[in-house]
């Protein structure tokens, strides 16, 4: 009834989970991360204490195959629940419990070299390793975009047997949050979507542009018709802007209480540049 992936980004300190099933907002009970620790997902019979658990014996040093281990020997049910554990090192490790091989169509989990996939109630074998070959081959992208790359690859694998309808993305990271006062890079839930994979995607563009800092190399000068374009914008949207060709610090000024406004918090500068892929974005929707 549900699938999910455990993936990580050591270079960048980043581990998450995303997920994807036809259950009304299933992230908030599967999805479970702590920044520089691991990720677990509880799936089935989901037990999210379980997942709490197995998060804080990996912070005491257990690997992922101790905190599964010890967890699982404690809880009821054990036979109708899956997990995915993984820390920031080591493999990671699934559980299907017995019962879930009655279940109708396919219940696993599967192990990559930096993800692992669970699934139950699936509509095939192939479900499973095509997610692991989506996220092995997309080692370019972030980590987030490779997650839901996964789970568009699940999808079109043929996915579980009942369909979409929610999904939810969780990466998290030691002072990757918001203005780095938390780990929780991202944390987005799509409730209950027809396509909710494709809406999850769309939030996340949506969330780099708030939460995340500027690229240095996206940033570009503002002249010529870069800065005639700005100046349009702030005056339709009521703002007083200087004439002439050149780009002023006053101007600078007015745009960044636009960007702020505009929920681009993270990428506001004052040194006569904006991010390239704010500028973008502010074409889409204004141009």
């Amino acid at each position: 009834m549900t699938y999910s992936i455990i993936g990580r980004d050591r270079n960048r300190g980043e581990i998450g989970c995303a997920v994807q099933s036809k259950f009304p907002g299933v992230a908030s009970i599967v999805l479970h991360g702590r920044g520089g620790v691991g990720a677990v997902t509880t799936q089935g019979f989901a037990d999210p204490r379980a997942a709490v658990k197995m998060l804080d014996l990996m912070e005491r040093g257990a690997r992922a195959d101790e905190a599964i281990t010890i967890a699982v020997r404690d809880i009821d049910g054990v036979s109708e629940r899956q997990f995915g554990v993984m820390a920031m090192h080591g493999q990671g490790v699934g559980h299907t419990g017995a019962m879930m091989d009655q279940w109708n169509g396919v219940s696993a989990c599967e192990p990559g070299k930096e993800c692992l996939v669970s699934g139950n109630a699936l509509s095939n074998e192939r479900v499973l390793p095509a997610m692991i070959e989506v996220f092995e081959a997309t080692s370019e992208l972030s980590l987030s975009e490779r997650l839901i790359a996964a789970l568009r690859a699940g999808r079109d694998a043929g996915g579980e047997l009942r369909g979409q309808q929610a999904a939810g993305l969780l990466v998290v990271k030691e002072e990757g949050g918001y203005g780095g006062l938390s780990d929780r890079m991202v944390d987005i839930t799509i409730y209950d979507h027809e396509e909710p994979i494709d809406e999850l995607a769309r939030c996340f563009r949506m969330h780099q542009l708030s939460y995340f800092p500027s690229d240095p190399e996206q940033m570009e000068p503002i002249e010529g018709e870069t800065a005639a374009f700005l100046r349009e914008l702030l005056s339709k949207q009521g703002y007083s802007v200087s004439g002439g060709q050149e780009w002023k610090q006053a101007d600078t000024d007015v745009l960044a209480r636009f960007l702020g406004e505009a929920n681009y918090d993270n990428r506001i500068h004052y040194d006569g540049r904006i991010d390239g892929e704010v500028l973008h974005d502010l074409r889409r929707r204004f141009a």
